[in-house]
């Protein structure tokens, strides 16, 4: 198997995928979507990090995180998987045990890989998050991106919570590069 290597080596912007285990679909209930959310939140604030987007889908999950410091990237996506696969198997074995039950023990909840991608220009950023928040849209969750309440849109459209905090970068919210030292 190639090892991606992930460039964490300047404080970018990294807009990161990560999918359940052989796509299934862990997400599907609210109660998981909710775990992945407060995890991310926890995970957010002990590394004083920012979340500027993210949807979770039935499936997978995006987010647009940014890191005070370098090399915070994996450590914050591993930590950010192993906490909610352990709560998420406990409360899929407890609440939907039909459904956890088709699937063997030893099962991950996650892909072992995430897909990292760094960003450093405002346009990108901005077609990140169009590409993540129109996600339940193309596959016929909601109508309107802003109707999905697991994702951050409807922070930008309704300024609405989202049960993460949305903040840019300081200094880079009217900036269009990001070149951050």
């Amino acid at each position: 198997m190639v090892k991606r290597r992930v460039y964490d080596d300047e404080k970018h912007i990294h807009f990161v995928t990560f999918s359940c285990y052989k796509r299934r679909k862990h997400l599907q209930h609210d109660q998981a979507k909710r775990i992945v959310i407060g995890e991310m939140g926890s995970r957010l604030a002990k590394q004083k990090s920012l979340c500027l987007g993210f949807v979770i889908m039935p499936n997978h999950v995006h987010a647009l995180i940014w890191f005070p410091e370098t090399q915070q990237l994996s450590p914050f996506m591993n930590k950010w998987k192993e906490m909610t696969s352990k709560t998420l198997k406990n409360v899929l074995l407890e609440r939907f045990p039909k459904y956890w039950l088709a699937f063997e023990e030893s099962e991950p909840i996650w892909q072992e890989w995430y897909y990292g991608f760094n960003v450093w220009s405002r346009s990108k950023v901005e077609e990140k998050l169009d590409y993540m928040h129109s996600n339940p849209v193309r596959v016929g969750l909601v109508e309107r991106m802003e109707d999905w309440p697991w994702s951050s849109a409807r922070w930008y459209v309704q300024q609405r919570t989202v049960g993460v905090p949305i903040r840019w970068p300081p200094g880079l919210e009217a900036e269009d590069e990001f070149a951050v030292q």
